[in-house]
């Protein structure tokens, strides 16, 4: 019987282990995509305890903490952080067979050399042992950074933004780490939402122009690609619950747009014209300035109506959209393609039925002489879990390119959560293992090694183009 989280965890055959520790173990991380705070990097960023670093703004934890009728007072309420975090304890028995039970013991020992399961009995022991670790100068931001082998990441930010903290941390010396802002430019689209006029308006004044029409926003926002583009970015990302495709003219945008700055009713017919005409205008923009496009397709977002109102977005009541994505997320793509002005995209789902619909769909956009000019990501959110990981790549070796996988990111707020690099190695390794136990692939350690660190992380560098 195998000790739990041992050096060869997950990892089922000696080819598995040999690939881990020999080619995926010390690569380094290219984390293109996370949602971490730039002012903590800035800052520096110091933890009071362990609650504070592991706990606060995890959506995947208070899930499971509800789950276990755990009281809202000790997920995101006024309860003292050690309630919380033992709180969190007494949940963590109750999570065998999910991934959370994996994640949290491997950051525990990763990070905090505690090796013990965690339970309310042990909850004391680990908070006393963990907060004294905090008190270090290795748990700083840039120390954790550090640890995990980390030479770029990029956050996730609003087109309005000023960067400045970006700016901050590049023209400081003593940050090694490559940090990059990416253009999320959901509410630009979010035309329907209550927020869109007054984030129109604050557009129109960072880009130090009027936007009276859908021409004059459509500028603003490639001024705005413009000055990210400055600072270093070259990534954006959209987050897309039900893929959309409606053609129509300029005229009939303008009056959308008009309607949605007065905050008129719109259907749904208007909304998908203006979102797909506003897609791509941007993806032109991006096409020519090299950037990479990544869609994050089918989250049903803020289903509890009650807590969204009492507690805000990104708590943890999202959940997978089974919306068919095939027929209009084709005719984006080839609009896209028919000016030849399709830039490197990258497309997630939330929904592992649409798995073989995007490893077969990156297929028919291939081309321009880039190898894995359209990607198909990571197991994403839900599905960043072993079976998730498994069925994504299965998905892509059987219908394209496995070898040409850009790989894994942490999509985190924490700065934990680049155990998550590890798990993915560790599951890629094991299932290149088993490969090669069954006869199906050859037993060639140095090509198999190379295929792991090339998955890993230089994939990655060369397909972004980012000096790293």
């Amino acid at each position: 019987m195998k000790k739990f989280i041992n050096d060869n965890f997950l990892l089922n055959t000696q080819t598995a282990v040999d690939l881990y520790h020999k080619y995926a173990k010390d690569m380094p991380i290219f984390d293109y995509h996370c949602h971490l705070n730039p002012v903590d990097i800035a800052e520096n960023r110091r933890y009071e305890n362990i609650t504070k670093i592991w706990l606060d703004g995890d959506h995947y934890k208070w899930r499971a903490l509800r789950s276990n009728g755990i009281d809202e007072k000790y997920i995101t309420g006024d309860a003292s952080d050690y309630e919380k975090f033992e709180a969190w304890c007494k949940t963590v028995p109750y999570l065998l067979g999910n991934p959370l039970y994996h994640w949290s013991h491997l950051e525990l020992k990763r990070f905090f050399d505690i090796d013990v399961l965690i339970s309310e009995e042990t909850a004391g022991e680990i908070w006393e042992k963990a907060n004294r670790k905090l008190e270090s100068d290795e748990f700083t931001v840039l120390e954790l950074i550090k640890k995990s082998n980390v030479r770029a990441l990029c956050t996730t930010d609003d087109p309005i933004d000023s960067l400045k903290y970006h700016k901050i941390i590049r023209e400081n010396q003593k940050y090694e780490v490559k940090v990059l802002p990416t253009f999320r430019p959901d509410k630009a689209m979010n035309i329907d939402h209550n927020g869109f006029k007054a984030w129109v308006t604050s557009l129109g004044q960072v880009s130090n122009m009027p936007i009276e029409n859908y021409d004059e926003f459509i500028k603003a926002l490639k001024s705005r690609v413009e000055f990210f583009h400055e600072q270093g970015c070259r990534i954006s990302d959209h987050g897309i619950e039900d893929i959309f495709f409606e053609v129509s003219s300029e005229e009939e945008v303008e009056k959308i747009y008009q309607k949605g700055l007065k905050g008129e009713k719109l259907t749904q017919s208007d909304v998908d014209k203006f979102k797909t005409m506003t897609l791509l205008n941007l993806s032109q923009i991006f096409y020519k300035l090299n950037w990479t496009m990544q869609l994050h397709i089918g989250a049903l977002r803020n289903n509890n109506s009650r807590m969204f109102e009492k507690i805000g977005a990104d708590t943890g009541f999202d959940s997978i959209n089974d919306g068919i994505i095939a027929k209009k997320l084709s005719k984006l793509l080839d609009s896209m393609d028919m000016n030849k002005e399709l830039p490197r995209t990258i497309l997630y789902c939330l929904n592992p039925r649409d798995n073989d619909v995007i490893a077969t769909m990156i297929g028919n956009f291939q081309g321009g002489g880039i190898p894995g000019k359209i990607q198909f990501g990571s197991g994403w959110w839900f599905n960043d879990q072993k079976d998730g990981m498994e069925k994504q790549m299965k998905s892509l070796a059987n219908l394209g390119l496995l070898r040409r996988f850009v790989g894994m990111v942490t999509d985190s707020r924490s700065f934990l959560s680049y155990t998550r690099h590890e798990y993915f190695r560790r599951v890629l390794c094991n299932l290149i293992g088993s490969w090669v136990e069954n006869g199906e692939v050859p037993n060639d350690i140095n090509l198999l090694g190379s295929m792991v660190e090339e998955i890993c992380y230089k994939n990655a560098v060369e397909y972004f183009g980012i000096e790293i």
